[in-house]
């Protein structure tokens, strides 16, 4: 009895760590699925940055770029949304474009997919929209006034979610965790009629 008494606990509290930890690599597993789900999803779909991608290689400043490749770096939009799930794209780091509306349908859809299709928040059910971030990077693909306008790099990432150890909470009081950040990049396609 006392040998089980000692013995016991420390048995308990490895079997449930490795729940624990089996439970943190299922998610970071679902989270990895989830940000390609969402790129593949901005990738085929009307951008968040849809207004201002459509200006985005179609009016150059200087008349004498028409026809030529939009240099990489002419545009950057990040794309997020609030704790209420309200998207907004900025002008990123670099870039000379500018702060636009988002389109909320098209954040709604790479976020909740569609009833043929699984969005990010099917593959990973704990994510909120708050810590998705959707960017829309010119990379030197198109050209000026070409007619379907800028092809992006469309990068999706899942920033700052946690992770609750349940089990080890409880027991040795182990708080939260924040998640490393994930991120899945592909080249935007001209698939959805609906393209600027």
């Amino acid at each position: 009895m006392v040998e089980l008494a000692i013995a016991l606990p420390l048995l308990l509290t490895l079997l449930l760590g490795f729940v624990d930890f089996g439970h943190a690599f299922y998610q970071w597993n679902a989270a990895n699925k989830a940000v390609q789900m969402g790129a593949r999803l901005a990738q085929i779909s009307t951008p968040v940055a849809s207004e201002g991608l459509s200006k985005e290689a179609k009016t150059p400043a200087d008349p004498l770029l028409v026809g030529k490749a939009v240099a990489a770096g002419t545009y950057n939009y990040i794309c997020t949304a609030t704790a209420a799930g309200v998207a907004s794209c900025v002008c990123g780091t670099g870039s000379t474009c500018q702060d636009l509306d988002a389109d909320q349908a098209s954040f709604d859809f790479i976020y909740d997919g569609s009833s043929t299709r699984a969005g990010m928040h099917d593959l990973l059910p704990t994510l909120v929209k708050s810590e998705v971030r959707i960017e829309y990077t010119a990379m030197g693909l198109g050209y000026w006034t070409r007619p379907g306008g800028a092809v992006p790099t469309v990068t999706v990432s899942i920033t700052n979610h946690p992770f609750q150890f349940f089990f080890l909470g409880g027991l040795l009081g182990f708080g939260n965790i924040t998640m490393p950040s994930m991120r899945s990049t592909v080249t935007g396609e001209d698939m959805k009629s609906t393209w600027p």
